[in-house]
């Protein structure tokens, strides 16, 4: 692929401190950006407007240039872009790939509960396809009522439009296969968020061009979601590259909710970033 067209990106989420698995993706990213010649983009993930806060995107920007990193300018932030989601989704309506579901959290555990088998993909349990089978006249009734739903893509539906052969390539793992109804009908939208994760990364990856994803191998069964999606969406595939995870003296991912230290506190500790960048082998 020739230089101009090689771009990598690091899309992390304002949601809080970013911690040494976080750089190390980062880092990782920058340094397949340099050794090609690429470009290095830095793209904030912040769809999520109840976690995510200006003060945490500053700090994480402070923390990747503490590190070494530089990016180019203007940094994409998905807030920005919701015209851009809502297109694609309206894509996928037209051609009747998606539905409104309305239940809740609770109902979904109940009915799940209550089966005598339920099938699984790689988060867990599968969404049992209760609102798929509603029908037109039920699905406006409810929304008239002002029942709260999400849109979720029909899975099946959207995989008999797709290449039986469909597939996408991983550095490390080579050819893959794509599995269109691994994740079930997932979400690609809500009323309080208009995109999901699945949606927005597959929209920005194809409008900023990026030709290389490097990202970490918990992202790896998404991938498939993501592959199904750039065929509905008549969107480019870019190669994919898996990288390790960071794990803990337990052997545990490193990551915000498990309160692992912050590069803010290493950097408060006065560490020193090219150590740092020297222990993760960069």
């Amino acid at each position: 692929m020739p230089k101009q067209k090689t771009v990598f990106r690091f899309a992390p989420s304002p949601t809080g401190a970013l911690h040494l698995g976080n750089g190390f993706s980062a880092l990782y990213s920058f340094a397949a950006a340099q050794t090609v010649g690429g470009r290095f983009l830095l793209r904030v993930e912040d769809i999520d407007q109840g976690r995510c806060r200006p003060e945490h995107e500053a700090a994480m920007l402070a923390d990747l240039a503490w590190l070494g990193l530089t990016w180019e300018t203007p940094v994409r932030r998905q807030s920005e872009h919701m015209a851009d989601y809502a297109a694609a989704l309206a894509t996928l309506d037209e051609a009747g790939l998606i539905y409104p579901c309305f239940c809740t959290r609770k109902q979904i555990a109940r009915e799940i509960a209550a089966a005598p088998s339920a099938p699984h993909g790689p988060d867990g349990v599968l969404y049992p396809g209760t609102c798929r089978a509603l029908s037109k006249s039920e699905r406006e009734d409810k929304m008239a009522a002002g029942t709260a739903y999400a849109l979720r893509l029909n899975c099946e539906a959207a995989a008999r439009r797709v290449s039986p052969n469909l597939t996408w390539y991983d550095q490390d793992k080579g050819l893959q296969t794509c599995q269109p109804t691994a994740h079930g009908d997932v979400v690609l939208a809500r009323k309080d968020t208009p995109t999901s994760y699945h949606l927005a990364v597959t929209v920005d990856d194809a409008v900023q061009g990026i030709s290389h994803v490097t990202r970490g191998m918990d992202l790896f069964p998404a991938t498939h979601v993501h592959r199904l999606l750039q065929a509905l969406l008549d969107l480019p595939t870019p190669e994919y590259d898996h990288h390790r995870l960071l794990l803990d003296d337990e052997g545990t991912r490193l990551a915000k909710r498990q309160g692992s230290i912050s590069l803010a506190e290493m950097r408060a500790s006065g560490a020193d970033p090219v150590e740092i960048r020297s222990d993760l082998g960069f």
